[in-house]
């Protein structure tokens, strides 16, 4: 009789995307880090992407392949068309096809928007959007071909994007980085929309603010700490961890029906706390 625990440690119910192939982009730091490894600990081989710092890609492959599940590193710049198709027809050599893609890789450059350069809007539009678009498309190549496989998921496919509150909340002196995320939002649900109907489920998870180093300054000192959570009714600052969770649950047949929608985990922020006294 076996105890109901693989060779991983985790409880047979706990591995929830057992057998399925994922691929996260940006994954060897952040929120994309938490994520594919959270993805690796329900069950799912991993493509960990990254575009810079190969022995932190390695740090995280290691610590999946932990769970008894296969991984590895890749290389590749999502803003680049030759890369993004190279990736994934290696990944398809490599793991046979992929059921999951967590488009995750974005990035900031801030300035006021009467400073803000064309090379500073065109990069975060770059990796941001056309990245995640890239991916996207690539994957639902793939599903497309391939088609459902019942006895792996319901679904033909899953996309997750990675979106951020600020698709919806303005972000002064962070225009190039609203604009993007705005985009990923009308992105994700005219692909869903159009995949949809051919077994396809496209959603977003747009985190709130989260421990990350991209906004290190934000919540390193008590009172910036103290500021940020004047935004947040739930009165913390989210962990990787957070976002890891969710997108795993997204992108199992437990949300089997949730298509073109996005979960927002952020301890409230969109509730606009600054309305519970005003208005």
């Amino acid at each position: 009789m076996t105890s109901g625990v693989d060779s991983g440690g985790q409880t047979d119910s706990l591995r929830i995307l057992r057998g399925q192939k994922a691929l996260v982009t940006g994954a060897n730091s952040g929120i994309g880090k938490a994520t594919a490894i959270r993805l690796g600990q329900a069950g799912a081989d991993v493509v960990v992407n990254y575009v810079f710092g190969r022995e932190d890609a390695e740090a995280v492959v290691k610590e999946i392949e932990g769970f008894g599940v296969r991984a590895y590193a890749h290389e590749a710049d999502v803003s680049q068309e030759d890369q993004v198709v190279g990736m994934f027809a290696h990944m398809v050599e490599q793991f046979g096809t992929i059921d999951i893609l967590v488009a995750n890789a974005g990035l900031q450059r801030d300035a006021a928007s009467v400073e803000m350069t064309l090379d500073q809007w065109r990069k975060v539009l770059d990796v941001n959007l056309t990245g995640q678009f890239l991916c996207a498309r690539e994957a639902a190549k793939e599903f497309l071909r391939r088609g459902v496989v019942p006895e792996v998921s319901r679904a033909a496919g899953k996309i997750v994007c990675m979106s951020s509150v600020h698709q919806i909340i303005p972000w002064a002196g962070h225009v190039n980085y609203a604009a993007s995320k705005g985009g990923v939002l009308m992105m994700m649900q005219t692909l869903a929309q159009e995949l949809g109907p051919q077994g396809i489920r496209v959603n977003a998870v747009a985190p709130g603010a989260i421990r990350t180093p991209i906004n290190r300054s934000a919540w390193e000192t008590a009172e910036a700490e103290a500021e940020l959570l004047k935004l947040i009714p739930y009165r913390r600052v989210g962990d990787p961890k957070d976002i890891a969770d969710a997108v795993t649950v997204l992108a199992s047949d437990l949300m089997d029906y949730v298509v073109g929608t996005t979960l927002y985990v952020d301890g409230g922020m969109t509730l606009f706390p600054g309305f519970a006294t005003g208005g």
